[in-house]
Protein backbone atom coordinates (compact mmCIF):
# COMPACT_ATOMS: atom_id res chain seq x y z
CA UNK A 1 0.00 0.00 0.00
CA UNK A 2 1.35 2.89 -1.13
CA UNK A 3 1.35 6.11 1.74
CA UNK A 4 1.61 9.73 0.76
CA UNK A 5 4.02 10.93 3.60
CA UNK A 6 3.95 14.66 4.50
CA UNK A 7 6.86 16.68 5.64
CA UNK A 8 7.99 15.45 9.21
CA UNK A 9 5.73 17.61 12.45
CA UNK A 10 7.41 18.30 15.66
CA UNK A 11 6.85 15.11 17.88
CA UNK A 12 3.49 14.86 19.81
CA UNK A 13 3.23 11.57 21.71
CA UNK A 14 4.42 8.05 21.75
CA UNK A 15 2.71 5.54 20.62
CA UNK A 16 2.71 1.97 21.02
CA UNK A 17 1.99 -0.47 18.31
CA UNK A 18 1.24 -4.11 19.29
CA UNK A 19 0.55 -6.10 15.73
CA UNK A 20 1.70 -10.01 15.42
CA UNK A 21 2.51 -8.45 11.75
CA UNK A 22 5.89 -6.89 10.80
CA UNK A 23 4.79 -5.42 7.95
CA UNK A 24 1.66 -3.71 9.82
CA UNK A 25 3.68 -2.30 12.36
CA UNK A 26 6.08 -1.06 9.46
CA UNK A 27 3.43 0.70 7.40
CA UNK A 28 1.38 2.15 10.65
CA UNK A 29 4.73 3.23 12.20
CA UNK A 30 6.15 5.12 9.38
CA UNK A 31 2.29 6.74 8.68
CA UNK A 32 2.53 7.83 12.72
CA UNK A 33 6.51 8.57 12.53
CA UNK A 34 5.95 11.20 9.40
CA UNK A 35 3.39 12.93 11.43
CA UNK A 36 5.18 13.14 14.39
CA UNK A 37 5.05 10.81 16.76
CA UNK A 38 7.80 8.84 18.56
CA UNK A 39 6.65 5.31 17.83
CA UNK A 40 7.37 1.95 20.05
CA UNK A 41 6.69 -1.34 18.37
CA UNK A 42 5.68 -4.77 19.88
CA UNK A 43 4.83 -8.03 17.99
CA UNK A 44 3.34 -9.68 20.73
CA UNK A 45 0.75 -9.58 24.07
CA UNK A 46 4.16 -10.42 26.28
CA UNK A 47 6.21 -7.51 24.77
CA UNK A 48 3.15 -4.81 24.33
CA UNK A 49 2.80 -5.23 28.42
CA UNK A 50 6.70 -4.58 29.10
CA UNK A 51 7.01 -1.78 26.70
CA UNK A 52 3.60 -0.26 28.63
CA UNK A 53 5.39 -0.79 32.14
CA UNK A 54 8.01 1.41 31.33
CA UNK A 55 8.55 5.00 32.29
CA UNK A 56 7.23 7.33 30.90
CA UNK A 57 4.50 5.42 28.99
CA UNK A 58 3.62 5.71 26.09
CA UNK A 59 0.26 7.94 25.40
CA UNK A 60 -1.36 5.60 23.19
CA UNK A 61 -1.50 2.02 22.60
CA UNK A 62 -2.87 0.81 19.14
CA UNK A 63 -3.19 -2.91 19.85
CA UNK A 64 -4.04 -5.84 17.30
CA UNK A 65 -6.95 -8.10 18.50
CA UNK A 66 -6.34 -11.63 16.73
CA UNK A 67 -2.67 -12.59 18.01
CA UNK A 68 -1.25 -15.48 18.96
CA UNK A 69 -0.35 -16.71 22.99
CA UNK A 70 -2.30 -13.40 24.36
CA UNK A 71 -4.73 -11.75 22.09
CA UNK A 72 -5.95 -8.12 22.36
CA UNK A 73 -8.35 -8.45 24.82
CA UNK A 74 -6.45 -10.20 26.99
CA UNK A 75 -3.94 -7.60 26.85
CA UNK A 76 -6.50 -4.99 27.36
CA UNK A 77 -7.31 -7.01 30.67
CA UNK A 78 -3.92 -6.89 31.91
CA UNK A 79 -3.58 -3.36 31.23
CA UNK A 80 -6.68 -2.26 33.14
CA UNK A 81 -5.40 -4.40 36.39
CA UNK A 82 -2.20 -2.53 36.86
CA UNK A 83 -2.41 0.84 38.48
CA UNK A 84 0.58 1.77 36.05
CA UNK A 85 -1.63 1.55 33.35
CA UNK A 86 -4.58 1.80 34.03
CA UNK A 87 -5.65 4.38 32.91
CA UNK A 88 -3.56 4.04 29.26
CA UNK A 89 -5.54 4.56 26.35
CA UNK A 90 -5.76 1.58 23.79
CA UNK A 91 -7.11 1.68 19.99
CA UNK A 92 -8.08 -1.36 18.76
CA UNK A 93 -6.95 -1.71 15.20
CA UNK A 94 -8.34 -5.31 14.13
CA UNK A 95 -9.70 -7.48 10.79
CA UNK A 96 -12.79 -8.37 13.23
CA UNK A 97 -15.45 -6.01 12.39
CA UNK A 98 -18.73 -7.86 14.07
CA UNK A 99 -20.40 -5.62 15.96
CA UNK A 100 -20.23 -7.98 19.15
CA UNK A 101 -16.61 -7.51 18.53
CA UNK A 102 -16.43 -3.84 18.92
CA UNK A 103 -18.90 -4.33 21.96
CA UNK A 104 -16.67 -6.55 23.54
CA UNK A 105 -13.69 -4.32 23.22
CA UNK A 106 -15.34 -1.36 24.24
CA UNK A 107 -16.69 -3.21 27.48
CA UNK A 108 -13.44 -4.01 28.12
CA UNK A 109 -12.12 -0.05 28.22
CA UNK A 110 -10.76 0.10 25.10
CA UNK A 111 -11.07 4.04 24.05
CA UNK A 112 -11.79 3.19 19.93
CA UNK A 113 -11.79 0.78 17.61
CA UNK A 114 -10.29 1.36 14.19
CA UNK A 115 -10.84 -1.58 11.91
CA UNK A 116 -8.33 -2.89 9.03
CA UNK A 117 -7.31 -2.50 6.39
CA UNK A 118 -6.87 0.97 8.04
CA UNK A 119 -7.76 4.32 6.18
CA UNK A 120 -4.43 6.84 7.18
CA UNK A 121 -6.28 9.73 7.27
CA UNK A 122 -9.13 7.88 9.63
CA UNK A 123 -6.01 6.14 12.32
CA UNK A 124 -4.36 10.05 12.51
CA UNK A 125 -7.47 11.79 13.49
CA UNK A 126 -8.35 8.84 15.98
CA UNK A 127 -4.85 8.86 16.98
CA UNK A 128 -5.04 12.75 17.60
CA UNK A 129 -8.45 12.52 19.30
CA UNK A 130 -7.68 10.27 21.60
CA UNK A 131 -3.77 11.99 22.93
CA UNK A 132 -5.79 14.86 23.21
CA UNK A 133 -8.22 13.60 25.56
CA UNK A 134 -5.95 11.81 27.75
CA UNK A 135 -3.99 15.21 28.09
CA UNK A 136 -7.30 17.01 28.74
CA UNK A 137 -8.02 14.13 31.29
CA UNK A 138 -4.44 13.99 32.94
CA UNK A 139 -4.74 17.80 33.08
CA UNK A 140 -8.02 17.48 34.89
CA UNK A 141 -6.20 15.14 37.08
CA UNK A 142 -3.31 17.11 37.87
CA UNK A 143 -6.00 20.41 38.30
CA UNK A 144 -8.23 17.97 40.83
CA UNK A 145 -5.11 16.99 42.84
CA UNK A 146 -3.80 20.60 43.16
CA UNK A 147 -7.42 21.59 44.45
CA UNK A 148 -7.65 18.48 46.90
CA UNK A 149 -4.38 19.52 48.20
CA UNK A 150 -5.14 22.86 48.92
CA UNK A 151 -8.30 21.93 50.01
CA UNK A 152 -6.42 19.90 52.90
CA UNK A 153 -3.81 23.20 53.37
CA UNK A 154 -6.84 25.63 53.98
CA UNK A 155 -8.27 23.57 56.07
CA UNK A 156 -5.13 22.67 58.09
CA UNK A 157 -4.64 26.82 58.17
CA UNK A 158 -7.97 26.85 59.57
CA UNK A 159 -7.76 24.34 62.19
CA UNK A 160 -4.14 26.42 62.97
CA UNK A 161 -6.12 29.90 63.09
CA UNK A 162 -8.92 28.00 65.27
CA UNK A 163 -6.09 26.47 67.89
CA UNK A 164 -4.26 29.58 68.10
CA UNK A 165 -7.48 31.63 68.53
CA UNK A 166 -8.74 29.13 71.53
CA UNK A 167 -5.90 29.06 73.42
CA UNK A 168 -5.02 33.04 72.98
CA UNK A 169 -9.10 33.39 74.58
CA UNK A 170 -7.94 30.25 77.26
CA UNK A 171 -5.08 32.40 78.18
CA UNK A 172 -7.10 35.74 78.87
CA UNK A 173 -8.77 33.82 81.38
CA UNK A 174 -5.48 31.87 82.84
CA UNK A 175 -3.42 35.65 82.84
CA UNK A 176 -6.23 36.89 84.99
CA UNK A 177 -5.83 34.42 87.35
CA UNK A 178 -2.37 33.44 87.23
CA UNK A 179 -2.63 30.68 89.97
CA UNK A 180 -3.56 28.44 86.89
CA UNK A 181 -0.35 28.06 85.45
CA UNK A 182 -0.27 25.01 82.75
CA UNK A 183 -4.08 24.65 84.21
CA UNK A 184 -5.93 24.37 80.07
CA UNK A 185 -3.01 22.18 79.01
CA UNK A 186 -3.80 19.58 81.80
CA UNK A 187 -7.26 20.06 81.38
CA UNK A 188 -7.42 19.48 78.05
CA UNK A 189 -4.88 15.99 78.01
CA UNK A 190 -7.11 14.70 80.86
CA UNK A 191 -9.93 15.05 78.86
CA UNK A 192 -8.54 13.64 75.81
CA UNK A 193 -7.53 10.68 77.73
CA UNK A 194 -10.87 10.21 79.40
CA UNK A 195 -13.02 10.32 76.50
CA UNK A 196 -10.43 7.83 74.85
CA UNK A 197 -11.40 5.60 77.21
CA UNK A 198 -14.85 5.65 77.45
CA UNK A 199 -14.95 5.14 73.61
CA UNK A 200 -14.83 1.73 74.51
CA UNK A 201 -17.68 1.24 76.84
CA UNK A 202 -20.96 0.59 75.40
CA UNK A 203 -22.81 3.69 77.07
CA UNK A 204 -20.54 5.87 75.63
CA UNK A 205 -18.85 4.81 72.31
CA UNK A 206 -21.73 6.27 69.65
CA UNK A 207 -21.37 9.70 70.97
CA UNK A 208 -17.30 9.68 71.40
CA UNK A 209 -16.84 8.81 68.18
CA UNK A 210 -13.13 10.24 66.82
CA UNK A 211 -14.69 13.37 65.45
CA UNK A 212 -16.65 14.29 68.41
CA UNK A 213 -13.59 13.24 70.50
CA UNK A 214 -11.14 15.95 68.68
CA UNK A 215 -14.24 18.16 69.67
CA UNK A 216 -14.15 17.79 72.77
CA UNK A 217 -10.21 18.25 73.23
CA UNK A 218 -10.41 21.45 70.53
CA UNK A 219 -13.05 22.76 73.47
CA UNK A 220 -11.67 21.81 76.80
CA UNK A 221 -9.15 25.15 76.83
CA UNK A 222 -12.58 27.57 77.39
CA UNK A 223 -14.08 25.75 80.07
CA UNK A 224 -13.18 29.01 82.40
CA UNK A 225 -13.45 31.48 79.82
CA UNK A 226 -16.58 32.90 82.16
CA UNK A 227 -13.49 34.25 85.04
CA UNK A 228 -12.98 37.27 82.70
CA UNK A 229 -15.95 38.53 83.58
CA UNK A 230 -15.50 38.06 87.78
CA UNK A 231 -14.97 41.13 89.05
CA UNK A 232 -10.59 41.30 90.51
CA UNK A 233 -10.96 41.60 94.17
CA UNK A 234 -13.02 38.04 93.88
CA UNK A 235 -10.87 36.49 91.15
CA UNK A 236 -7.39 37.48 92.98
CA UNK A 237 -8.69 36.85 96.25
CA UNK A 238 -5.79 35.29 98.35
CA UNK A 239 -7.69 32.56 100.27
CA UNK A 240 -10.72 30.69 99.70
CA UNK A 241 -14.24 32.39 98.76
CA UNK A 242 -17.28 32.86 101.47
CA UNK A 243 -20.74 34.10 101.26
CA UNK A 244 -21.31 36.60 98.32
CA UNK A 245 -17.82 36.38 96.66
CA UNK A 246 -18.40 32.88 96.64
CA UNK A 247 -21.45 33.10 94.87
CA UNK A 248 -19.68 35.93 92.68
CA UNK A 249 -17.21 33.33 91.19
CA UNK A 250 -19.81 30.51 90.39
CA UNK A 251 -21.55 33.23 87.78
CA UNK A 252 -18.04 32.36 85.76
CA UNK A 253 -19.95 29.12 84.11
CA UNK A 254 -23.03 31.09 82.81
CA UNK A 255 -20.84 33.81 81.68
CA UNK A 256 -18.29 31.63 79.81
CA UNK A 257 -21.26 29.92 78.70
CA UNK A 258 -23.04 33.35 77.24
CA UNK A 259 -20.19 34.69 75.70
CA UNK A 260 -19.06 31.58 73.62
CA UNK A 261 -23.26 31.77 72.78
CA UNK A 262 -22.93 35.54 71.80
CA UNK A 263 -19.78 34.18 69.44
CA UNK A 264 -22.16 31.90 67.95
CA UNK A 265 -24.59 33.99 67.40
CA UNK A 266 -22.05 35.76 65.16
CA UNK A 267 -21.53 33.11 62.51
CA UNK A 268 -23.56 32.36 59.78
CA UNK A 269 -23.50 28.81 60.83
CA UNK A 270 -23.10 26.41 63.67
CA UNK A 271 -19.88 26.07 64.46
CA UNK A 272 -19.90 22.14 66.43
CA UNK A 273 -17.01 23.24 68.69
CA UNK A 274 -18.35 26.06 69.76
CA UNK A 275 -21.68 23.82 70.96
CA UNK A 276 -19.13 21.95 73.00
CA UNK A 277 -17.94 24.56 74.43
CA UNK A 278 -20.56 26.42 75.70
CA UNK A 279 -21.69 22.90 77.45
CA UNK A 280 -18.23 22.75 79.66
CA UNK A 281 -18.26 26.37 80.24
CA UNK A 282 -21.65 26.12 81.79
CA UNK A 283 -21.83 22.48 83.16
CA UNK A 284 -18.53 21.75 84.07
CA UNK A 285 -19.27 22.32 87.91
CA UNK A 286 -22.15 20.40 87.90
CA UNK A 287 -22.62 17.50 90.51
CA UNK A 288 -23.82 13.68 89.43
CA UNK A 289 -26.29 14.07 91.86
CA UNK A 290 -27.52 17.17 91.19
CA UNK A 291 -25.95 19.48 93.63
CA UNK A 292 -23.70 21.61 91.41
CA UNK A 293 -24.25 24.98 89.83
CA UNK A 294 -25.56 26.75 87.86
CA UNK A 295 -28.49 24.86 87.21
CA UNK A 296 -28.08 21.75 89.31
CA UNK A 297 -28.69 19.46 86.41
CA UNK A 298 -28.41 15.77 87.70
CA UNK A 299 -27.43 12.80 86.15
CA UNK A 300 -27.08 12.40 82.37
CA UNK A 301 -28.91 15.40 82.10
CA UNK A 302 -25.68 16.81 82.21
CA UNK A 303 -23.99 16.61 78.75
CA UNK A 304 -20.82 13.91 78.89
CA UNK A 305 -18.61 16.97 77.85
CA UNK A 306 -19.29 18.12 80.78
CA UNK A 307 -19.05 15.35 83.11
CA UNK A 308 -15.42 14.52 81.65
CA UNK A 309 -14.10 18.48 82.63
CA UNK A 310 -15.86 18.44 86.27
CA UNK A 311 -13.78 15.28 86.63
CA UNK A 312 -10.15 16.82 84.90
CA UNK A 313 -10.71 20.45 86.64
CA UNK A 314 -11.02 18.97 89.82
CA UNK A 315 -8.68 16.38 89.79
CA UNK A 316 -5.99 19.22 88.79
CA UNK A 317 -7.16 21.43 91.63
CA UNK A 318 -6.18 19.00 93.52
CA UNK A 319 -3.24 18.39 92.71
CA UNK A 320 -1.44 21.92 92.32
CA UNK A 321 -0.28 24.32 94.75
CA UNK A 322 -2.34 27.23 95.62
CA UNK A 323 -2.34 29.83 98.04
CA UNK A 324 -4.36 28.18 100.76
CA UNK A 325 -3.48 25.04 100.39
CA UNK A 326 -0.41 22.73 99.95
CA UNK A 327 -1.08 19.92 96.57
CA UNK A 328 -2.17 16.86 97.08
CA UNK A 329 -0.11 14.00 95.81
CA UNK A 330 -1.49 11.87 93.36
CA UNK A 331 -3.07 9.22 95.18
CA UNK A 332 -4.60 11.55 97.46
CA UNK A 333 -6.65 13.08 94.76
CA UNK A 334 -7.55 9.69 93.56
CA UNK A 335 -9.02 8.46 96.73
CA UNK A 336 -11.26 12.19 96.91
CA UNK A 337 -12.22 11.44 93.40
CA UNK A 338 -13.03 7.39 94.08
CA UNK A 339 -15.19 9.03 96.96
CA UNK A 340 -17.05 11.18 94.82
CA UNK A 341 -18.21 8.13 92.39
CA UNK A 342 -21.81 8.48 92.29
CA UNK A 343 -22.12 11.90 93.95
CA UNK A 344 -19.91 14.50 92.57
CA UNK A 345 -18.55 12.58 89.26
CA UNK A 346 -20.52 10.42 87.09
CA UNK A 347 -19.50 6.60 88.21
CA UNK A 348 -18.18 5.68 84.30
CA UNK A 349 -15.90 8.89 84.06
CA UNK A 350 -14.58 7.98 87.48
CA UNK A 351 -14.14 4.46 86.05
CA UNK A 352 -11.90 5.96 83.13
CA UNK A 353 -9.88 7.85 85.05
CA UNK A 354 -9.47 4.72 87.64
CA UNK A 355 -8.08 3.33 84.10
CA UNK A 356 -6.42 6.20 82.83
CA UNK A 357 -4.70 7.00 86.66
CA UNK A 358 -1.05 7.17 85.39
CA UNK A 359 -1.42 8.69 81.90
CA UNK A 360 -2.81 11.55 84.14
CA UNK A 361 0.20 11.77 86.52
CA UNK A 362 2.29 11.50 83.74
CA UNK A 363 0.30 14.54 81.89
CA UNK A 364 0.30 16.77 85.28
CA UNK A 365 4.02 16.29 84.91
CA UNK A 366 4.64 16.71 81.42
CA UNK A 367 2.74 20.36 82.06
CA UNK A 368 3.97 21.12 85.30
CA UNK A 369 4.31 24.65 86.44
CA UNK A 370 8.17 25.72 86.98
CA UNK A 371 9.34 24.32 90.53
CA UNK A 372 6.08 22.42 90.97
CA UNK A 373 5.81 18.34 89.76
CA UNK A 374 2.81 15.73 91.00
CA UNK A 375 3.51 13.51 94.46
CA UNK A 376 2.57 10.31 93.75
CA UNK A 377 1.83 9.75 97.00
Amino acid sequence: MQIAVPQPAPPSGTILIVDDMPTNLAVIGALLQANGYRVLAAQSGEAALRYAARSPAPDLVLLDVVMPTMDGYEVLRRLREEPATALLPVVFLTVLGEPSDEELGLSLGAADYISKPIQPAIVLARVRTQIDAARARELLRNHNAWLEAEVVRRMAQNELTQTVSIRALAHLAEIRDPETGNHILRTQAYVLALATELRNHPRHRTLLTERFVALLARSAPLHDIGKVGIPDRVLLHPGRLHGEDWEIMKTHAAIGARAIELAELDTEQEVDFLSVAKEIARWHHEHWDGSGYPDGLQGEAIPLSARLMALADVFDALITPRVYKEPMSGEQARELIRAGRGSHFDPDVVDAFERQFDAFCAIADRYADAGWRVRAA
